[in-house]
């Protein structure tokens, strides 16, 4: 049975996975990521640190997140008196394996899901810290802050242009020489990073969209797929594993298997 060549352009960091998944799905997974992770000990982040036993909730929409404070404050999660909310599945995990409950995760792994999730249950006139990256959108900050929340926004990591654009231009080159079968991706910025390494943007568009099946992790990543006039799906959960199950399914399908 022939195997679909998959590209992997998440952080190579955050990567094992979604390789490993693929091949055991039966398939062979190519890594080349548009988009590097670098943990930060910024300002904000420090005065957030300072000030952690005053705050109601911290919310955590990233693994990376996790990692920065574990490398700048191994002690962060010890004693932490606040509530906690997260953004997915695999940042739910790890903070459970800091030893710390999670009290709120939304069914929709978006900022806009975690958004409705605290109106729902109205948390409102509370202290919120969010560490994350400086490029995240401010739907998030935005939103709590119109439920009448103080929000207090802290850097954690920097998402930076990737370091090896020598393997993401390969990338493309296998592309246009119809030797995958299958992209994937996994947050806005990794297409955008995608976009700007191409030469000729319109044809790489025509190729992800007639010439290999395209895959995003949800609506946000979708919305700037479209940008770019890329034909896409999503699964209906918002996950690695579910992304990869769909694009298998698809491929299957398409391909008579």
């Amino acid at each position: 049975m022939l195997k679909p060549v998959v590209a992997i352009t998440r952080p190579a960091d955050r990567a094992d996975k979604a390789c490993k998944i693929v091949e055991d799905l039966g398939g062979t997974a190519i890594l080349a990521p548009t988009l590097d992770l670098q943990p930060v000990n910024a300002d904000s982040l420090k005065k957030l640190v300072e000030i952690k036993d005053s705050l109601d909730w911290i919310v955590f929409t990233s693994p990376t997140t996790i990692d920065s404070l574990n490398l700048f404050y191994p002690d962060f999660f010890n004693n932490l008196n606040s509530k906690i909310a997260v953004i997915g599945n695999k940042t739910g995990s790890l903070v459970k394996k800091q030893g710390v409950g999670v009290d709120l995760m939304p069914d929709d792994f978006t900022a806009e899901g975690l958004v409705e999730e605290f109106e729902r249950n109205n948390i409102k006139n509370q202290v919120i810290g969010i560490p994350r990256t400086a490029s995240a959108r401010d739907t998030l900050p935005k939103g709590l802050e119109a439920l009448d929340n103080e929000v207090i926004v802290a850097e954690a990591y920097k998402s930076l242009f990737p370091m090896d654009e020598k393997s993401v231009s390969e990338l493309i080159s296998q592309i246009e020489n119809s030797q995958i079968d299958a992209i994937t991706f996994t947050s806005p910025l990794t297409v955008k990073n995608f976009f700007k390494i191409a030469d000729d943007k319109e044809k790489l568009a025509d190729l992800l969209s007639n010439n290999l099946l395209t895959v995003c992790i949800g609506p946000i990543t979708a919305k700037v797929l479209e940008e770019y006039n890329v034909t896409y799906i999503y699964p209906d959960k918002y996950t690695v594993p579910d992304m990869m199950e769909l694009l298998f399914k698809k491929w299957r399908d398409s391909n008579g298997r």
